[in-house]
Parts: structure tokens; sequence; C-alpha cells
């Protein structure tokens, strides 16, 4: 057994750093005397190292060994070609065991897509000839041709993994995507439907998914609730995940993390998803709960983007935006496609002034899921921000154009509507027709309350809020109608409306100042003393107004270091 034999048994074995450091010895003693080894054998030893140098996550290394080995492939392959068959048996075994020249094609673009250099992935994948394409270099390709917008490119190599591979799921959904019909797609997976028994819900499992990426979330519920009932796939984590996003789409955030808690429930270890989860606890006020399922996303994984997010939405919530932004930009470091991420490091730009940044952070997420009205949601908040309202008018116009109207984007609408005088009607009608469909939607009752505020209806406020509140308790919804009592001299009831608001989410600020505001007109001898403590409160909020300004400073001292801003 040759010296080149026992690295490729290493190499077999997983020995990496053994194979590393041997083969790297063996590369300078054949440079010091280049008739030491033969050409295959060089190139062996070229792609064993190379593999192992991908294995120790050095990919700029690895792509210039990988490159070596191919220089030398091609020189071997001129020698075979001048060199006569001889119908030597030997040389048989040796032309079989050498590395093939596609897999380290393949190599290399993996090493390419790790160093964010995408092109070079596509170009070196785009050289192999698509007769001799694996099933997983038409994945990779499809996927590369979808991140660059090669849309008729990509749809051409996932069709190709599905020739191959009629069960590949993730090429599915990835047709799906890009506006491919499902009934286009249910066709290619037909014969090994019928073929193989209890497959039969997959075709459901496609249209259900095809629901899902032309926004349809209702009939996407449905479906997937139609399947999750079945019994071989009730309790599916996958499934689950499906259900809690798609009803987190539809504004439904109380069955979303219902869902969430299932499926967390059902895998300890879940992680796709919690960016969700823990972006809805935080909206909720449950910082708590937001911090302990970022501890425990740490210690599962720390290179996924969603406990990055998850702590981002702590400390956004908690009003602390220069963490939120590096922890934000962080996520996105890991995970460029990370809508969640994206959204959270757009908002906390937002709110530190920053909007013309936060603009292209959600015109990014509105890139990657267009059918999520949340991303549109942020950037029309950045046009209203910087007073842009007729840009505000014109993306609202088209997100109820593009995905229906539904209650979300009748109030959206009507938002934007609110911001301007002169469609102050229309603004009443959108949210009547927003409130028919779903009485229950607590943005739309949000808005409605505004309005009538502002048209001092406090009575028909009261009766709205009421209303909403019967089936469901929210902060927001609390206090504005402790609010509303407030203006109609209903002192105690205000009181109690208050106290629920904070039962809710202890930090709302608006809900303890509306208590703190009662408690001063009951005791009014008081008042007096009441200033002075307000006085050295005040002057205690400068004192962490500059504590927060030098917490700015070190986060975006980080973010420089990150290269993040």
């Amino acid at each position: 057994m040759s010296v080149v034999e026992h690295v490729r048994e290493m190499a077999a074995a997983g020995l990496h750093s053994n194979v590393r450091l041997l083969s790297g010895l063996l590369l300078t003693m054949s440079g010091n005397n280049p008739e030491l080894f033969s050409p295959s054998q060089k190139y062996q030893l070229l792609v064993y190292h190379a593999d192992s140098l991908f294995h120790d996550k050095e990919y700029r290394n690895a792509v210039s060994k990988y490159t070596m080995a191919l220089q030398q492939k091609k020189a071997l392959s001129k020698t075979s070609k001048v060199r006569p068959s001889t119908g030597n048996a030997a040389a048989t075994p040796q032309s079989q065991c050498l590395p093939s020249e596609i897999e380290v094609k393949y190599k290399m673009a993996e090493c390419y897509t790790m160093l964010k250099q995408d092109k070079d992935a596509i170009a070196i994948l785009d050289g192999i000839p698509s007769r001799q394409r694996t099933p997983k270099i038409n994945m990779m390709l499809a996927n590369l041709y979808k991140k660059a917008g090669q849309e008729r490119s990509s749809v051409t190599s996932y069709k190709e993994v599905l020739r191959q591979c009629p069960l590949a799921l993730d090429a599915i959904l990835g047709l799906l995507s890009l506006s491919v019909k499902g009934a286009e797609v249910a066709s290619m997976t037909m014969n090994v439907i019928q073929s193989i028994p209890n497959l039969d819900w997959l075709s459901v499992w496609i249209k259900a998914y095809a629901f899902v990426h032309t926004g349809d979330n209702t009939r996407a519920i449905n479906t997937i609730c139609s399947l999750e009932k079945k019994s071989l796939l009730r309790d599916n984590v996958d499934l689950l995940g499906s259900l809690a996003d798609l009803y987190f789409r539809a504004g439904d955030n109380k069955n979303s993390i219902l869902k969430f808690e299932q499926a967390q429930m059902l895998d300890p270890y879940l992680i796709k998803g919690m960016d969700v989860y823990g972006y809805l606890l935080a909206r909720d006020g449950r910082l708590e709960d937001v911090e302990n399922l970022g501890c425990r996303l740490f210690n599962i994984s720390d290179q996924h983007a969603e406990p990055w997010v998850v702590s981002g939405c702590h400390s956004f919530y908690s009003k602390r935006y220069s963490r939120a932004l590096y922890l934000g930009a962080k996520a996105i470091q890991l995970n460029s496609n990370s809508v969640q991420a994206l959204l959270l490091k757009g908002a906390a730009l937002r709110n530190m002034g920053r909007v013309q940044e936060a603009i292209i952070h959600f015109r990014e997420a509105i890139r990657l899921a267009p059918c999520r009205l949340d991303c549109y949601e942020g950037l029309i908040d950045c046009y209203l921000a910087s007073n842009s309202i007729r840009e505000a008018m014109v993306m609202a116009n088209n997100v109820y154009k593009t995905l229906g109207a539904n209650a979300q984007t009748l109030t959206l609408l009507a938002t934007v509507c609110l911001e301007d005088p002169v469609t102050q009607e229309k603004a009443k009608t959108l949210l009547d027709k927003a409130l028919t469909q779903r009485p229950d939607y607590i943005k739309a009752v949000v808005k409605k309350a505004e309005l009538l505020s502002r048209e001092q209806k406090y009575e028909d406020g009261i009766a709205l809020l009421r209303n909403a509140l019967a089936n469901q308790s929210d902060c927001v919804l609390h206090r504005i109608l402790g609010d509303f009592l407030v203006a109609v001299s209903e002192y105690q009831e205000a009181m109690d409306q208050y106290s629920i608001a904070l039962s809710l989410d202890p930090n709302d600020q608006k809900s303890l100042e509306g208590m703190q505001k009662m408690e001063k007109e009951e005791s009014p001898t008081d008042a007096t003393q009441e200033e002075d403590v307000d006085d050295m409160e005040g002057s205690g909020e400068e004192g962490d107004l500059e504590g927060s300004d030098s917490e700015a400073a070190q986060w975006a001292d980080q973010e420089q270091w990150f290269g993040m801003q």
C-alpha cells in the first residue's frame, strides 16, 4: 500500500487533522522532488489536503488548493490523451480511485458560498456540463440563481432536481416560491405518488404551500389544518411551524403563539420560526419569556440567526435600540435571508432616526418575502416618519391591489389615509370594511378608536373597545379604553382598565402615565410634593439618557468593529 493510499484511507475515515498534516508534508516533498509522485498521486494529495482545509473552515485556502488540483487534473488528462491505451488492467483501479473532478468543483462552490462570493460559485458550477450535474449541484445552482434574481434559470435547475429526485420537497417549495403553478409542480411528482403507498398526502401538501406562496393565508391555513388532522401527520413540527407562521401573517397572533408553543413542546431543540415567536412575545410585553427563549436558543446554537433576533427583540422592546441594531446586524451576518433580522434592524434604525438606512432594510425584506404584510408596514412607517405621505400612499395602494382587500390591507391603507386631513372619510370607510371582515382585528380597532378620538365621539369609542375586548384581552385596547373613560369622567373604571393593561404589559409607559395622571387629579393637595418628585425624576431621566447615549456609542463601536453599519 502506497503512502497516498494511506492518506485516502484516513480521509475516508474522517481523520481530517491527520490528513492535513501528512498531505502537507507529502506535497512539500513533491515540490522539492517532482519525480517523487506521479501526476495522479499529486492530484489526489491536493484534493485530500483541500478537503481537510474545508473541514477546518479555511475556505479561501481550500479554494486555492482545489484550483491547483484541477490544474493538475487538466495536465493529467492531456497526458492520458497523448499516451496510447495499452489495455493494462492495472491502470483501471487507479483511475477509479481518483477523486471526482465534479465533486471538487462542487466543494469549490461551497467554499465560495461560505465566503459570500456567489458569482464565483455560479461560475464554477456553470462550467459543469448539464448532463454531468448531480441533484445536489442542480439544487445549489437553483438556490444561487434564485438569490441572484435569475428566476428562469432557477426554475430550470429546480425542475431538474425534481426530474432526478421527485420527492425533493425543498425543490418543490423553491418552484412554488418562484410562482410556478401548484398543478404543474404536482404533475412532476404524480408517478411517484401513485407508485408508493401512504403518499396521497403529498398532493395536498403541495396545494397548501402553493396557497402560502400566493399569499392566500386563509386557504393555506385550512389546507394545512386538514393535513395536520390526518392521523399519520398529526403533531408534525414542520406543519405546526407553518401554521404558526400563517396565523402570524394573517394577524392572528394568539393562535400563532399557541401553535409555536405546541411545536416547541414537541421539539425542545426547535430553532426555525423561533425568531417570529420571540417577536410576538416581545410585542405582548412578555420580556422575561423572551429573555428565557433567547438563552435557550443560544444554548442550542449561536450559529443561526434566530437566537440573535430574539435577543434583539428583547432589546428593542426594552428601548435599547443601539443594542437591537447590533444584534440584528449579527443575525444578518449569519443569514442574509433572515426576514425577521432585516425587520429588526430596520425598526431599530428607524427609531434611532436613521430612516433612509431603515428603508433599505425594509425593501430587502419585501424582496425576500413579498407576501408578508409586516415588511410593507415597516416601509410605510418609515415614509410616514419622514413625512413622505405620497410615497406611503402609493405603497399602501400597491399592497392593497397585490395582496387583496382583507382586514390587514384595508387597515394599512386607512393608516396612511389618517395622516392626510383630506382622506379622513376614506379612512373611516376602509376601517369599517376591515372591522366588518374581522371585528376582532386589533390594529383596525386601534385606528378606528384613534379616528373616534379625533372626532370626540368617546361613547362610540367605548362601545367599539368593549366589543373588541369581549373575546380577547390586549394591553393597548385596555389602555385606550381607559383614556376614553377618563374623557367621559368614568375615573374608577378608567383606573381599572389601566391596571389591567399594566398587568398584561408592566412596561407599557402610556398606561403608567395615565394612571399617574389620574392619581394626581384625585389628590390635588399633594400636587406640589408630586411636582418636586417629578423634578427629581426628570433629573434622573436625564442621567439615564446620558447613560443610554454612552451605551449607544459603545454598541456603535462594536458595529463598526464587525463592519455592520
